[in-house]
């Protein structure tokens, strides 16, 4: 189930093994992410999209906009 997270429980869940998934076009994630993340632009988040992922490992999906 989605729920938001803070920074503190974000290093957490990575140190334990956490994806970093950033949601952005991936012209903007060549631009600029977090160390470790990979680009799953928001449009393609569906079954054939997400397949990549471990499904036995929790899944931080973040947008970062500057704007």
């Amino acid at each position: 189930m989605p729920r938001e997270i803070e920074r503190a429980e974000v290093r957490q869940l990575l140190n334990e093994g956490a994806q970093l998934v950033e949601v952005l076009p991936a012209e903007e994630f060549t631009e600029d992410h977090l160390p470790g993340a990979v680009s799953i632009p928001l449009r393609h988040v569906d079954a054939e999209g997400v397949s990549a992922l471990d499904k036995n490992r929790p899944v931080i999906v973040y947008c970062w906009d500057s704007a």
